[in-house]
């Protein structure tokens, strides 16, 4: 098992170089640079200004040596600092809105397994039948609902109409005086409508998942030899067939990883939260070339490690993959 982690790990060095290659190269090669964009918003700034900053950002300088310089600095962990107006270091922006995306991904993460997995078993336990059809429904029409009209529809409901849930931010007015209890009650509070819409269509996902998994598992030969043994169904829908059903969540949740970071930039916007998928979705418009090449790179090392855990996970769950 540590030979195969350690073969995993070296591995991954080689592929995050040539993820760096590629992000850097295809984020330079876009039209438009941060000189223009100002430039677009200030028809009065003259082509000096502009050769201006296009040194004083390095832009200047052939695309290889931009690369090599920035990797330079990645090595230290310095990701420069964004050309934005505030010109604040990238990972101060980074970790400033870190939490706030972590808290909403993991949260619906954490509902989508609690509800999707006792739904993917109920439904292959009992195929066919009429709560099998009912979950079948439910499940697709959360697929397909759009989260934006969703969330949309919510707001209006519980927001606006019955006024029980606030539709935007983080906190309230004035919340940095409330009681530590009474921030964290809000804190959830607010919290409810964007982590609801941000699960919603991952629990439609996970649950098929879980149903063919568990549905490929107990039509298997082993299963049908433990039943003419005499094993009753509870122990071999939960002891046996669930570990090895699990092996397509585990993909999964591995995959997800990256998704803890990056944010949902449609959820974001709509409850106006600012998170880092907001802050990757200004970073671009603005061709803001360090905070999108910091957050690009995050999340090229977190898919990396994301899709190492899922192979571990993999090893330990069917002892052949170690072979």
């Amino acid at each position: 098992m540590k030979a195969y982690a350690l073969k995993r790990l070296l591995g991954m060095l080689p592929l995050l170089l040539g993820i760096t290659i590629i992000s850097f190269g295809m984020m330079h090669l876009a039209p438009g640079e941060p000189s223009v964009v100002g430039q677009a918003f200030d028809p009065k700034v003259s082509t000096q200004d502009i050769e201006r900053l296009r040194s004083y950002y390095g832009l200047d300088k052939p695309l290889h040596e931009q690369y090599f310089k920035w990797l330079g600095r990645l090595v230290t962990f310095d990701f420069g600092d964004s050309f934005s107006s505030d010109n604040r270091p990238v990972l101060d922006k980074i970790t400033e809105r870190l939490p706030v995306t972590l808290w909403i991904n993991v949260l619906a993460i954490t509902l989508i397994l609690l509800i999707a997995i006792p739904i993917g078993i109920i439904s292959a336990v009992r195929k066919d039948s009429w709560l099998d059809r009912c979950f079948t429904v439910f499940v697709f029409l959360a697929f397909a609902i759009p989260s934006f009209w969703l969330g949309l529809l919510l707001m209006i409901a519980l927001g606006v109409n019955v006024q029980i849930l606030p539709i935007s931010g983080m906190h309230e007015y004035g919340w940095q005086n409330m009681p530590w209890l009474q921030q964290q009650l809000d804190l959830l509070k607010h919290l409810i409508l964007p982590v609801f819409v941000s699960a919603i269509g991952g629990l439609a996902g996970m649950s098929r998942f879980m149903r063919t998994g568990m549905l490929g598992v107990i039509r298997s030969e082993y299963i049908t030899t433990a039943r003419a043994m005499g094993v009753s169904e509870t122990t071999i829908h939960y002891r046996l067939a669930l570990k090895n059903a699990l092996l397509p969540i585990i993909t999964l949740l591995g995959l997800s990883i990256p998704g803890l970071i990056g944010g949902s930039v449609i959820v974001e916007q709509l409850f106006s939260i600012p998170g880092m998928g907001l802050l990757f979705f200004e970073a671009v418009l603005s061709r803001d070339y360090p905070l999108v090449m910091g957050i690009t790179v995050i999340g090229a090392v977190l898919t990396l490690i994301g899709n190492l855990i899922a192979d571990l996970a993999y090893a330990w769950a069917d002892p052949r993959i170690r072979q």
